[in-house]
């Protein structure tokens, strides 16, 4: 078909159109309007032979009438006129006896924009909802959908809900599978409109699965959301039903049984039920990481919500996890957070093996993260966290700048964890100090030396060569020298009496940012009127410090875990924070949540 995409002369496409040649079957008119719909999609105004287009509506061929009405979609919103011209051939059209132009006729309506088209489609569309051939019933179904984006109260008052929500229990599956996706459609935009469905349709809903095609699953699976168990046994009856969906060949019609089943898991009251599940739920989330890396990354991203609300889902799967040389490093990063959420004394081992192993890859960012991780492990079991730290000497005796930074910081993690068990070490780490040049790593090596002044002998030292720039650091830092320096000189005075006076002055005078200004000024007050009251609260007992900070809000992921399969679950946001309008997603209360 390239030969068509020429351009052509509007008054020659003209004379073709309108020709008394005798051209069997049509397809002299079908060339021409293969050209007309070429032209128009170079860019190139057609709309100039609306009237010799619209003639061509008359002619009973199916593909003639298909680009007759992609002609009028693409330029009825700019001339509305041309529709109105059309109206008497949707008449006739949507009452032809080929059920493909009834269809052809309804869905076209439907695209056009058009006031008096809008209020000419009604009583078409409510006929075709009810028309003998599923073809046009299913595609009416999803014109109810596209209306009401138009006019949301002619779909209330003309009672296409209620054709809608008849056409559920419809004995074509396709039919009710573009109901039940017009119906949730409706549902996620009306501000009023809310699906509800009880057992006995959601058992029907789940009768039609199995001969739907992979999107009309999607589609049915997604409705039985608004499925809410009121009995004992609901939940249980209705996950065994969807389970065997979770074989199915299509990722998204997995994760969308996923979403289904996680959410009926909510309403069952036994656990020896939830973790019959928890097993059923496994081996299709291991399967999908066979696929290629843009799913395999969904995957990814959907199973780090599902193992925070049941970490025993995947627990004896860590292997799956471990990275591969050829994998992208959006994959290696998702892949890294799951194997620490999933690590324990069990696998320990393992884990920190390959973590070791990654942090001497040669990517930067995925090396940064491996050794984050290595931290990050110590602190969340206690067993390992001397070969941890051992690891992370290794890692800083490699002199690479990034790993030694990485490394610092974490290590300050553990010190707060661990106190007076690894400070041995406090020596390697005070080498290392000609290596740091991000903010992070340097706010980190202070609190240290701060922390064990007493300890380190040369830390009035150490804490000058810092201050030399005070200045010109970023707050991080600077909020870090004020502390360790009033911290120094409640350890050892002698050797604090000469860099506090001038921290704090540069911190009260010559700074702008008003945080540091204000523990400036905290600090000064209390070091002049009370040493004893200083000392107790800039020692103060540290907050308890462990990984489960890194755990996802709760309500925020109940939320995300309503939204499997979605972007929502991809960005680990919640759906009203990037979309406008949204309706927000909660568990609707049952006797048996």
């Amino acid at each position: 078909d390239a030969k068509f995409f020429q351009r052509g002369k509007i008054h020659e496409l003209r004379l073709e159109l309108n020709s008394d040649k005798k051209d069997k079957n049509h397809t002299r008119k079908k060339a021409t309007l293969k050209k007309i719909v070429a032209n128009m999609t170079m860019g190139n105004d057609m709309s100039s032979l609306h009237p010799d287009v619209i003639a061509c509506m008359s002619i009973p061929v199916l593909e003639v009438k298909k680009m007759v009405y992609l002609f009028l979609i693409n330029y009825a919103k700019g001339k509305p006129e041309m529709a109105l011209e059309a109206i008497p051939t949707f008449r006739r059209d949507v009452e032809d006896p080929n059920p493909m132009i009834r269809a052809l006729a309804i869905r076209t309506m439907g695209y056009i924009h058009v006031d008096k088209v809008t209020a000419c489609l009604v009583q078409p569309l409510r006929h075709c909802m009810r028309d003998q051939d599923p073809y046009v019933r299913k595609t009416a179904a999803v014109c109810v959908a596209k209306l009401f984006m138009q006019d949301r109260h002619l779909v209330e008052s003309a009672g296409f809900i209620d054709l809608l929500r008849d056409m559920l229990i419809d004995s074509n599956p396709s039919v009710v599978a573009n109901a039940v996706a017009a119906l949730t459609e409706i549902s996620e935009r009306s501000d009023h409109i809310q699906l509800k469905l009880n057992m006995s349709i959601a058992s029907k809903l789940v009768t039609a699965l199995n001969e739907c095609s992979e999107w009309g699953q999607t589609y049915i699976l997604e409705s039985l959301m608004f499925v809410v168990p009121q009995e004992s046994g609901d939940a249980e009856m209705l996950a065994e039903r969807i389970a065997p969906r979770l074989q199915h060949a299509n990722s998204a019609v997995v994760l969308t049984a996923v979403k289904v089943i996680v959410y009926l898991m909510n309403y069952m009251a036994k656990e020896e039920d939830i973790a019959n599940m928890c097993k059923k739920l496994s081996p299709p989330l291991v399967t999908l990481l066979s696929s290629g890396p843009e799913v395999q990354y969904v995957g990814l991203r959907n199973i780090l919500l599902v193992i925070q609300k049941h970490p025993d889902i995947l627990r004896n799967d860590i292997k799956i996890f471990f990275c591969k040389y050829n994998d992208p490093i959006y994959v290696k990063m998702a892949k890294l957070e799951i194997m620490f959420r999933l690590a324990s004394e069990n696998n320990v081992e393992q884990v920190l093996l390959e973590l070791k192993e990654y942090a001497t890859e040669i990517d930067v960012d995925f090396v940064r993260k491996a050794v984050r991780s290595i931290g990050r492990l110590a602190v969340k079991i206690e067993s390992t966290a001397q070969k941890c730290v051992q690891a992370l000497l290794e890692l800083i005796q490699t002199k690479v700048n990034y790993v030694v930074q990485e490394s610092i910081v974490v290590i300050k993690d553990i010190f707060r964890k661990y106190p007076n068990q690894y400070e041995s070490i406090i020596g390697i780490l005070c080498e290392n100090l000609d290596n740091l040049d991000e903010p992070e790593a340097k706010a980190a090596m202070i609190w240290i030396i701060g922390q064990y002044a007493d300890r380190i002998e040369n830390s009035d030292e150490l804490l000058e060569d810092f201050l030399f720039s005070f200045l010109e650091e970023t707050v991080e830092v600077q909020l870090a020298l004020l502390t360790a320096t009033v911290k120094l000189f409640i350890k050892r005075p002698a050797a604090g009496q000469d860099l506090v006076p001038k921290v704090l002055k540069w911190a009260t005078e010559e700074v702008d940012n008003p945080d540091l200004r204000d523990r400036g000024y905290i600090y000064w007050r209390l070091l002049s009127t009370d040493v004893a009251a200083a000392k107790v609260v800039v020692l103060s007992e540290k907050p308890h410090i462990s990984t489960e900070t890194d755990n996802m809000d709760p309500v925020l992921l109940e939320e995300l875990l309503l939204h499997i399969s979605s972007l929502s679950a991809i960005y680990h946001k919640a759906p009203t924070t990037f979309i406008p309008h949204c309706k927000p997603r909660f568990l609707i209360p049952s006797s048996t949540l």
